[in-house]
């Protein structure tokens, strides 16, 4: 039976890769079991970053019409609830996650990506919000996620006209941070997680959760200060500034 979502560590840089492209890589309900299974896995990795993409030639045209045709409402909350919480358990991961944007990332996908930390796009990327076209409205975080990151007016824009827009104007109004020639998107996408391991991994992490404190409504400022103070009981910290004031770069483990 095949894999349907992949995972492999290279040299602290992990790949985490949907794999049905038959289908477009669409979550149904066994592809999502599968992300949560797989992220649970990932959690327990040792990484610089993690590095998220589609098999084929979608990142993730979204969530599967075929299932969600037949379901009742009692039915789409469950199937709503549970992406949700396996985008939450994505967001929540202590390393920078990096949506390598292949193809389409539509509905289900675009908020896939949504829930990474950085979204680098292939200039062939086809992203929207296309649910109100179907009777619907987002189900996986879009209406909240989408807003925090493009802001209310561009984000009520797709999802109120569901519209496909190219990699071009997604980074114009945002929506992902770096567009890359096709065959260039995997080179620079890997270069880019390659250079995070300048900086300390711990540092990087303890950066990350206090970012994720204010957009979450925590106080953001009290989790900065502890999360600051945390740095200075890591061993990183003394090699990081022992490294400056000697003149060389830091050795970061």
């Amino acid at each position: 039976m095949k894999e349907l979502v992949l995972f492999e560590n290279r040299n602290g840089i992990g790949l985490l890769t949907i794999n049905n492209p038959d289908s477009m890589n669409v979550f149904d309900s066994d592809m999502m079991e599968a992300l949560g299974q797989k992220l649970t896995q990932v959690e327990k990795e040792d990484l610089n970053a993690l590095i998220i993409t589609g098999q084929g030639r979608a990142f993730v045209a979204g969530a599967s019409i075929k299932q969600m045709s037949q379901l009742t409402s009692e039915q789409a909350y469950v199937f709503g609830e549970t992406g949700q919480k396996t985008f939450a358990m994505l967001e929540a991961m202590p390393w920078p996650t990096i949506a390598m944007i292949n193809g389409f990332a539509l509905g289900g996908g675009s908020e896939l990506a949504l829930a990474c930390d950085l979204r680098f796009a292939s200039v062939k990327a086809k992203l929207g919000q296309p649910e109100t076209t179907l009777g619907i409205c987002p189900g996986y975080g879009a209406t909240q996620r989408l807003v925090e990151l493009i802001g209310p007016s561009k984000a009520k824009d797709l999802i109120f006209t569901g519209r496909i827009i190219g990699a071009e104007e997604a980074l114009a109004i945002g929506l992902v941070d770096r567009v890359y020639p096709a065959d260039q998107l995997e080179i620079e996408t890997w270069a880019y997680a390659e250079s995070l391991k300048k900086s300390s991994a711990h540092a990087i992490t303890r950066s990350k959760r206090a970012i994720q404190a204010g957009l979450r409504g925590e106080d953001g400022y009290q989790v900065e200060r502890t999360e600051f103070a945390r740095c200075f009981d890591h061993p990183d910290q003394r090699e990081g500034m022992n490294a400056f004031l000697d003149k060389r770069s830091p050795k970061y483990k």
